[in-house]
């Protein structure tokens, strides 16, 4: 039976942990872009493209949460 380990490698010292927040602050910022940049393009679609897609304004909030942050 095979077992499989993953580590980030981070060493706990002080820059490990200086290069896991900055990592990290990237991963939340890319995150959030994504997240606004699928609110601007579905706040431009029209009610009837809204529609087509199944979506109401209502849910583009909740779409683009789910997209970006898969919540």
């Amino acid at each position: 039976m095979a077992h499989t380990t993953i580590n980030r490698g981070f060493d706990a010292g002080l820059f490990g942990r200086i290069a896991a927040f900055a990592a990290d602050f990237r991963e939340s910022r890319q995150r959030y872009r994504a997240y606004r940049q699928t609110v601007r393009e579905l706040e431009a679609l029209s009610d009837r493209e809204l529609h087509d897609l199944g979506l109401g304004r209502a849910s583009i909030d909740e779409v683009a949460m789910d997209a970006a942050y898969g919540k």
